[in-house]
């Protein structure tokens, strides 16, 4: 059985969108813009209308919003994406941050209230549908909170308090354009990330066909112009062994008899499986992972440099691998960029552990430049960019590729000088191959 992970398929979007869909970059800097949007409210209603709140409450709340920004922004690369927990919590803590800033100005009276459905808008654009109903729960017992516990809103005159039936109506109101929301926008984006995946695998099947037919008619055609050539040859093949004694020249006729129709019937199956697919023209379709990067090595290395191979195998794991167009493109596509920048030696580590199985290529060459090496992984993105056919895509596509099979991809700068780029999949992924 083909493992899960290793073996990619076009899935429902709507009930598994891809992981890691929130992009670090685009979340810290909206998070800005609502940390300045929030001081600046704070500011100008406590200093420029008068009205008197709980200020160091307040802007220690809109602090802390500020500091978590900054360890997002230097914990994690800009080009790295979030995944389901890790987004969900940011989302989670805007939420309650929000409830704070909301509780000391009024509660759901303080017109900016609304503002506790952007974060489960954003969770049912990007998240799975368990992470917005959880996000959508926090929201609405929020203000439901905020309904009966607040302090007054500034600048109201003092002991008044809304009705409770009106308060009723402000939760039930919000609550209801929460779910509504979280629905409305769930569904468009389920629709759109389908839309999405059918479109990719009517385009990757496309391909495929387009490649078979050429394929296809290239045998058809060789095997109607070597027809007549291949039949005539069988023809005075035979007519020779039929008419010569008994000795060498007999033998060397039926042998060109036996080789001609030999030529016959490959050129038959060719035209009849132009794909060269099955166990004929692939017969390890799941080699152990050593032997698929040997493979790639051998394949996509450049110049006079030559992979070294380094296994460090824990307990000798060495698990089979589906021999995917995504994995050997995108592995092959890291060792020919460490071919092309190592000055003597490229050094490809294939190692497990208890909990995961990776690939390391390494290279002896000047290594990533600071300016990029945060940005690695979005495309454009390259040293070389713009020199000859050097478009900076060979690190994205890796990476789209390889995330589609489970991994993970890491690169950084190698101690000791050169590039180190890094593959890494749970080790349970694996775990299907080997049955």
């Amino acid at each position: 059985m083909m493992s899960p992970v290793l073996a990619p398929s076009i899935r429902p979007a709507a009930a598994n969108p891809p992981v890691g869909r929130v992009r670090l970059r685009t979340l810290v800097v909206v998070r800005w813009v609502a940390v300045t949007g929030q001081a600046a409210a704070i500011l100008f209603v406590y200093f420029g209308l008068g009205f008197r709140f709980e200020l160091p409450a307040t802007l220690g709340a809109v602090l802390v919003s500020a500091l978590l920004n900054v360890v997002l922004a230097f914990d994690r690369p800009p080009a790295g994406r979030l995944d389901d927990l890790a987004a969900g919590a940011v989302l989670g803590y805007d939420i309650l941050q929000l409830a704070t800033l909301l509780y000391f100005t009024g509660g759901l009276v303080n017109p900016f209230a609304v503002l506790l459905v952007a974060p489960v808008a954003v969770a049912a654009t990007s998240l799975t549908r368990l992470s917005t109903v959880i996000l959508g729960t926090i929201a609405t017992l929020a203000a439901g909170m905020l309904a009966l516990w607040h302090d007054p809103l500034p600048g109201a005159p003092a002991g008044h308090v809304l009705p409770p039936a009106f308060s009723f109506g402000l939760w039930l109101a919000l609550s209801l354009t929460i779910v509504f929301v979280a629905a409305y926008v769930g569904r468009l984006a389920d629709e759109a990330r389908q839309m999405s995946d059918a479109l990719a695998a009517a385009q990757a099947a496309l391909a495929r066909e387009n490649r078979m037919s050429a394929v296809g008619g290239l045998a058809a055609a060789a095997a109607h112009e070597l027809g007549t050539p291949l039949a005539t040859i069988a023809l005075v093949a035979k007519e020779l062994a039929r008419d010569a004694p008994p000795g060498p020249v007999r033998e060397d006729a039926e042998l060109l008899l036996q080789e001609s129709m030999r030529c016959r019937d490959i050129l038959a199956r060719l035209a009849a499986k132009p794909e060269g697919g099955g166990p004929e023209g692939n017969p390890f379709p799941r080699p152990r992972l050593s032997v698929l990067m040997r493979e790639i090595a051998a394949r996509y290395a450049r110049g006079s440099v030559v992979p070294e191979i380094r296994i460090d195998y824990a307990d000798g794991y060495d698990p089979p691998t589906a021999r995917t167009p995504e994995i050997v493109q995108a592995v092959g596509t890291l060792v020919e960029n460490a071919c092309q920048f190592a000055r003597e030696k490229v050094d490809i580590r294939v190692w497990s552990d208890a909990d995961s199985v990776g690939v390391e290529v390494r290279d002896d060459g000047p290594g990533f430049a600071p300016e990029i090496l945060g940005r690695l992984g979005e495309p454009y993105i390259s040293t070389r960019a713009g020199e000859g056919d050097h478009m900076g895509l060979g690190i994205f596509i890796a990476t789209t590729l390889l995330s589609r099979s489970g991994g993970a991809v890491s690169c950084t700068n190698a101690e000791g000088g050169g590039a180190l780029v890094s593959v890494v999949w749970p080790r349970a992924a694996f775990a299907g191959a080997m049955r």
